[in-house]
């Protein structure tokens, strides 16, 4: 039993506000899952530069001086803004593989939590609220965004576990349920050069789909294969550098709402998770249907 929320804004005035709304929405879900959260935050890109969330478990020791050694490590210009155990780097957008490689040699011990022109990923283990205060998620802006609350019943409870799970550029997801396949699948996607840092069912989700949209398929189609290859009880939420999108398998027993107005479309695990945004009242608002794809993207 874990907590969802999810934002897509319409409304250009409502960006400074996202992450305040999310962090309100998901700190309601906290009786869903209070081992652990994590947020996604997708801002407009800025040309030429793209980012490179990090985490560390030792801060004070990994992140000094990190930005002078990747800057001179890449010969470029690298800015760094640390948030508590994570860091965002700030790199050129055509050198972030480079970067990623260099970070891995310079840093060993750092995570890579996303990477991409616009999403950031924060997340640690501990209750909503708190986490959400750690990294000061209430005051960042963006387009739109997803979070998570978890109670871990697959995998142990570690930061590396918490979700949402980045597995191909300014792509994330998360999840509510459990996946019976995911070894299999886990299986069949290292043969085709993925790679994984953990043992959790959702990693695998979030992998196969980056995977078939590496493949050229759209994001539609990659949710959609979900329902035919993936075997177990999920409701997924996906987040994408344009938009984000909901999936819930055939049964779908696990709960989910939906509200969109001329300013958002919202998901929740709940519907007490949307009950505070602006405008709800006059909102029409849905539960999404078992085996279909919803997306939206600008």
């Amino acid at each position: 039993m874990c907590g969802i929320v999810g934002l897509f804004l319409k409304d250009p005035k409502l960006e400074p506000q996202l992450g305040a709304m999310l962090t309100d929405m998901l700190i309601t879900m906290t009786d869903r899952g209070p081992d652990s959260a994590g947020i996604a935050i997708y801002g407009r890109p800025e040309k030429g530069h793209a980012k490179l969330t990090v985490q560390s478990a030792q801060p004070a020791h990994d992140f000094r001086g990190l930005e002078k050694d990747l800057g001179r490590a890449l010969d470029a210009k690298v800015r760094i803004e640390i948030k508590d155990t994570h860091a965002v780097l700030d790199v050129p957008a055509a050198r972030l593989d480079e970067a990623r490689a260099a970070v891995a040699e310079l840093r060993p011990g750092l995570k890579v939590m996303s990477a991409g022109d616009s999403i950031e990923i924060f997340k640690e283990v501990g209750l909503p609220r708190d986490v959400a205060a750690r990294f000061g998620l209430a005051k960042m802006a963006g387009t739109h965004g997803i979070g998570h609350t978890r109670m871990a019943t697959e995998s142990a409870v570690t930061t590396a576990g918490a979700h949402p799970f980045s597995t191909g550029s300014d792509q994330c997801l998360v999840h509510n349920g459990s996946l019976s396949n995911h070894n299999s699948v886990r299986r069949d996607l290292i043969r085709q050069g993925m790679r994984f840092e953990t043992e959790n069912d959702t990693e695998v989700a979030a992998a196969f789909i980056s995977h078939k949209l590496q493949e050229g398929e759209a994001l539609g189609q990659a949710m959609e294969a979900t329902l035919t290859d993936l075997d177990g009880f999920f409701t997924f939420v996906v987040g994408t550098r344009n938009g984000f999108g909901v999936v819930r398998d055939p049964i779908a027993c696990k709960p989910a709402v939906m509200a969109e107005t001329e300013g958002y479309v919202a998901f929740g695990s709940e519907y007490r998770a949307l009950v505070n945004l602006p405008g709800i009242e006059t909102a029409r608002v849905w539960e999404p249907e078992p085996a279909t794809v919803y997306f939206w993207e600008r």
